[in-house]
Parts: structure tokens; C-alpha cells; sequence
């Protein structure tokens, strides 16, 4: 259930902290007191489109927290850890959402920053909440499966058949688009036969591109590199003024030094190995230079190959490892391709074995459907009677799909005929807007025990019926009260007064500001919020309030 909510700075609302109770939750208030803020603020938490113009005049920004008490919070944690946030430690969810007037708004959940999407797949098992024009939902066929699918129990059984139709229809599509490309596949062959045979005939490989451009500058400047060994081995030679020259006359002191004093010889221990290093460097620049004599057709063959790697570069990929890789893609296509006749025999083979699977599960379905349908139609029947409609006839119609769907090999339709005489038409064509509020309330009290939603919301469902019809309609949001948590925005005191918990929305002006306030009534305040709903004098609206709490006790 919804714990508390905190809405700050969010249209005429500046700092409102809502404690909730279980059961029904009555919420009164006159005309424009704000209490659709209350909606406002929960769809905002919920996930659903910030507007800019809710925050309230004058301030930077808005937010909204909550706080929910999960009975199990194994589906809402595995949201959570999909998505890398903290999961709900004592099966408690805490929400919020800040909107900012600068436009980057901020979303937590249990402390940790997520997306909008996130609170729309948490929000899902959270809140159902409706409003004067969300009882359209009922007009919508999948919405009707999924409220006969959710009373049957089917949901298990519906993931199982829509797993094997997913399957069914990705063999189907493969199998059409290799039937479609049939008169382009033998073009398709001979490029990728042409493209392999290319690629293969090159035999290249991989790092060989770089390995062939290195050898290939070094010879294109091998006459500067045979100037520089020339320079570098007249330099170190033992020519004269050479350094190995040099270094032989520094010898002759070095040893005359040492042999005045004996004690300096550690300070040329390094000489002699010098001496050794740069005779050695002498030997390997001579060896490079005799490296050096290029032959010219190898020169002409390293232009050729490089030329040859540049044109396979420009048609196929920038470097030689993903040429390699194209050549590996192509071999494949090709061998699906020219074993295509076996491959449309395969696939022609399982697509015929995966829609029996998928017939089969589907007539499952339908078997249970079937069974339940005419239960759900009963059912919904007498809390239509209790809410007014004594005479009316409703049922839930199937008829079979041509072909199996992604929801099962058969569609459902909501039938309803609100007077005695009248045929049996689509719901959709035959409610009218109050009725549909009452229909919708039937359907929900009918799937009380199955949903698994905790909290509904019905804002102001109650409009456009009549005061008896009005205590039916409470009557039926405290019956789901016991299973659930409801919050009822109403302006019946017949509804009202049947609630566990009332709350009243007001507001009020100070410093030539308006705002809204909402707190809980009880005993006399309650009896004068429901005496001023029913209007009349006031000794005669207060009796009859006192009245209706009395019976709704």
C-alpha cells in the first residue's frame, strides 16, 4: 500500500506531507481545493510526462516522494536489479521525482538515480488508476482478454504459448525472406563467390599491412640510410679523428694515471666496457648497411603487394583483419546460400512442428477461457445489479483468431445490454459515460481477489450517477477495500462516508498566496464535511450525514 506521499512546490500544493491508512481512503474538498493535484502527483511518480507548468509560481522547482509497503517484493526487485538499483529492504519502496523549471529533472529510486522508466515498470505494479475518461480502457479488446486472462489465472500459461507464437513467427519470417530473395540469389552468389575468391586470392595476413609498408619506406630511402651507415662507420672507424681513435689515445692517459695512483683506476671502471659497446655498434651499423643493398625486383614487389592491400582496403574493409573478417562473413552467406533448397526444407519442417505447439497451448488457453468467460460474466453481473443496473445483461463473447495471435487463437468482446428489450451489443457501442464508470467498478470488484496491483485510484468515477446509485458505488469501493488499498476522490457523501480514513482538501490564502492543504477528519469534523457535500439546512444536512455514517458503520 501507499505509505505517505510528499508533494512540494507542485501547482497549489507548498509543502503537503499525506500519511495513508488501509482500506478505502475518502478524499472531499470543494470545487478547485486541488485535490486532482493528488492524481497529479502520483502519475508524476508513477513515470508518466513532466510538465513545467505544475511547479508552483515562484519557485525553482517541484517534487514528490512516496513510500510503499510491498506484501512481496520479488517482482519490484527484479525490476530493480535488472536496471543495477538497490533493491527494497523490508519490502519498502521509496520513490521520487523532482522537476526542475531548467528542465533537468531527477528521478530516485531507494535512494539511487534511475530513469523515468523505471518508475513506469515499477509504477505497473504499484497503482491502477482511474479517472472520469480511463474507463475507456474497457473498450479496448486486449484490454478485455488481459482482464479474462488475469481472472482465469492464465498468466503463466499465456508467457508459455507467447514464448512458442515468438518462436513460430521468427521460423515463418526467415523462411518468407529466404523464399523472397530466391530470384536474387544467384547474383547474390556470384558476388560473394567473386568477393571470397578475391580476398582468398590474395592470401593475406593479418598485420601484413603494416609489415609490408615498413619494409617498403625503408626501401624507398635505403640510398639516405647507406649515406647515414656511411657517415655513422667513418665515425666510429679507426680512421683518424674517429671516436674509437680518440678513445685508444684516452686509454694511453687512463693507464698513466693509474699507474701514478693506482687508487683512480675506479673511476674508469666503466671505460673498457664503453670501448666494447661502441666497437659493437660499429659491427651492427656495417651489418645493417650490407642489409641495405635492395634488390629492385624485391622493391617492385613490396609497390606491388602494398597497391594490391590498398585495393582490397578501398573495396572491403580498412584494415587487413577486417578483410579477413568480411572474407569469413561472405564464405558463410554463400554456403547458406547455395544449401538454401536444404535450408527452406529445414525451416519448412519446424514451422510446421512449432505451430502445432503453438495450436496446442492455444486451445489450452481457449479450454480455460471458455470455462472462465461465462464465470467472469456472472460474476460481474450481480456487482452490476448491485450498482443499479437491475435488469441489465452482460457477457463475455469469444470468437476464434484465422490464425494464431501473439495473445492466443481467439479474440474476446465484452457484450453488454444496460435495459430489458435491448440486444446484446459491444460494450464500447452501448455504455454511456456513467454507466462505463459503474461497468469498469463492476469488473475491478469482480477481479479484486486476482489483481495483483495494491492500490487503486478512482478519481471522481462516481460522476454522473445518482445518490442511491452513489452509496452502491461506495459500497463496492469498501468491499475492494478489504482485499486492497483504495483511495476514492469523490464529491458523494454517500461514498465518503463508507470510508475508513477521510481526508478533506482545502485551501487557503496568506501573504496573497493561495495553497493547498490535506489532512484527516473524524467525529464532528466529519459529520460537518459530509453535511456541507449534501447541502440543504444545516441541522437537517448534519442529521443525515450522521445518518449515513451510522449505516455505513
Amino acid at each position: 500500500m501507499l505509505s505517505f506521499i510528499k508533494i512540494k512546490n507542485l501547482a497549489l500544493v507548498e509543502d503537503v506531507t499525506w500519511e495513508l491508512g488501509k482500506g478505502l481512503v475518502g478524499v472531499t474538498g470543494e470545487t478547485g481545493a486541488g485535490k486532482s493535484i493528488i492524481v497529479g502527483a502520483l502519475k508524476l511518480i508513477l513515470g508518466e510526462r513532466a510538465d513545467r507548468s505544475l511547479i508552483r509560481t515562484g519557485q525553482e522547482q517541484c517534487s514528490v516522494e512516496a513510500s510503499f509497503q510491498l506484501d512481496d517484493a520479488k517482482v519490484v526487485d527484479g525490476i530493480l536489479d535488472e536496471a543495477g538499483i538497490e533493491k527494497c529492504e523490508d519490502n519498502t519502496l521509496l520513490l521520487k521525482r523532482v522537476v526542475s523549471a531548467s528542465g533537468s529533472n531527477k528521478q530516485f529510486v531507494n535512494g539511487s538515480p534511475a530513469t523515468t522508466q523505471v518508475l513506469k515498470d515499477v509504477g505497473e505494479f504499484l497503482v491502477d488508476l482511474h479517472g472520469p475518461h480511463d474507463h475507456q480502457s474497457l473498450n479496448s479488446r486486449e484490454r478485455q482478454l488481459e482482464m479474462l486472462d488475469k481472472y482465469a489465472g492464465l498468466e503463466g500459461q499465456l508467457e508459455t504459448y507467447r514464448a512458442a507464437w515468438k518462436q513460430w513467427r521468427s521460423t515463418v519470417v526467415e523462411l518468407e525472406d529466404l523464399a523472397t530473395s530466391d530470384r536474387a540469389s544467384q547474383q547474390q552468389i556470384d558476388v560473394l563467390k567473386f568477393q571470397v575468391n578475391e580476398i582468398a586470392g590474395a592470401k593475406l595476413k593479418a598485420g601484413e599491412d603494416e609489415e609490408v609498408e615498413a619494409r617498403h619506406h625503408v626501401a624507398a630511402n635505403s640510398t639516405r640510410l647507406g649515406e647515414l651507415c656511411s657517415a655513422l662507420s667513418d665515425r666510429l672507424g679507426d680512421g683518424e679523428g674517429s671516436v674509437l681513435t680518440s678513445l685508444r689515445e684516452l686509454a694511453k692517459m687512463i693507464h698513466e694515471l693509474e699507474k701514478i695512483d693506482p687508487g683512480s683506476s675506479k673511476l674508469f671502471e666503466e671505460f673498457e666496457s664503453a670501448q666494447v659497446s661502441l666497437r659493437e655498434i660499429e659491427v651492427n651499423v656495417s651489418d645493417y648497411a650490407e642489409e641495405l643493398d635492395f634488390d629492385p625486383k624485391e622493391f617492385a614487389n613490396l609497390e606491388a603487394r602494398m597497391s594490391q592491400i590498398q585495393t582490397l582496403k578501398r573495396k572491403y574493409a580498412p584494415t587487413v583483419k577486417e578483410i579477413l573478417e568480411h572474407q569469413a562473413e561472405c564464405e558463410a552467406r554463400l554456403a547458406k546460400m547455395e544449401g538454401r533448397g536444404e535450408e527452406i526444407e529445414r525451416l519448412t519442417k519446424l514451422a510446421v512442428e512449432q505451430r502445432a505447439t503453438v495450436e496446442k497451448l492455444g486451445k489450452g488457453l481457449s479450454k480455460k477461457r471458455a470455462d472462465s468467460a461465462p464465470k467472469l460474466a456472472k460474476e460481474i453481473s450481480v456487482h452490476l445489479k448491485d450498482l443499479g443496473f437491475k435488469q441489465s445483461v452482460f457477457e463475455v463473447q469469444l470468437s476464434a483468431h484465422t490464425e494464431p495471435q501473439r495473445d492466443g487463437v481467439e479474440e474476446v468482446d465484452f457484450q453488454f445490454a444496460p435495459n430489458p428489450g435491448e440486444p446484446l451489443k459491444p460494450l464500447r457501442l452501448t455504455a454511456s459515460s456513467g454507466e462505463m464508470s459503474r461497468v469498469l467498478l463492476a469488473v475491478k470488484s469482480a477481479l479484486a481477489s486476482q489483481d495483483a496491483v495494491g492500490l487503486l485510484v478512482f478519481d471522481e468515477i462516481d460522476a454522473n450517477v445518482g445518490g442511491n446509485i452513489a452509496e452502491a458505488v461506495g459500497r463496492k469501493m469498501a468491499a475492494i477495500g478489504e482485499k486492497r488499498q483504495v483511495i476514492a476522490i469523490t464529491h458523494f457523501p454517500q461514498v465518503a462516508s463508507l470510508a475508513r480514513h477521510h481526508f478533506v482538501v482545502s485551501k487557503e490564502i496568506a501573504l496573497n498566496r493561495t495553497k493547498s492543504n490535506i489532512r484527516q477528519i473524524e467525529g464532528d469534523e466529519r459529520v460537518e464535511e459530509l453535511a456541507r457535500m449534501l447541502g440543504g439546512s444545516a441541522s437537517s444536512a448534519r442529521e443525515h450525514a450522521k445518518s449515513l455514517l451510522a449505516a455505513a458503520g
